[in-house]
């Protein structure tokens, strides 16, 4: 579960990003989870596009994909979809974390 800061940090890694696949009116395949998680273990941090002919709303899509591949949904925004999930073996983003005291 991501934090609001961690959040944020990784809205602004994605900002640049290019969506790397798009969801159109076929909606959720198996082939298309196979490439999402493939994408997230060499990556951890992508952007998916939606067609206007996408049957689901982004939202719902977003979950979806995210629950398929155990990863965490960062921001719907329009319908560009960001995901993140973080690699253990090959770590590329370095999320800070959220550190509270009790005092």
């Amino acid at each position: 579960m991501l934090n609001s800061k961690q959040r944020a940090q990784l809205k602004s890694l994605a900002t640049n990003e290019p969506a790397i696949f798009q969801v159109g009116k076929g909606g959720i395949s198996p082939a298309l989870i196979k490439q999402v998680d493939d994408a997230l273990t060499a990556r951890e941090l992508i952007k998916l596009g939606g067609l206007e002919t996408m049957e689901e709303s982004p939202k719902a899509t977003a979950a979806a994909i995210a629950e398929a591949v155990g990863a965490d949904v960062v921001q719907v925004i329009g319908r560009k979809m960001i995901f993140y999930r973080e690699n253990k073996e090959n770590k590329k983003i370095f999320l800070k974390s959220c550190a509270h005291s009790l005092l």
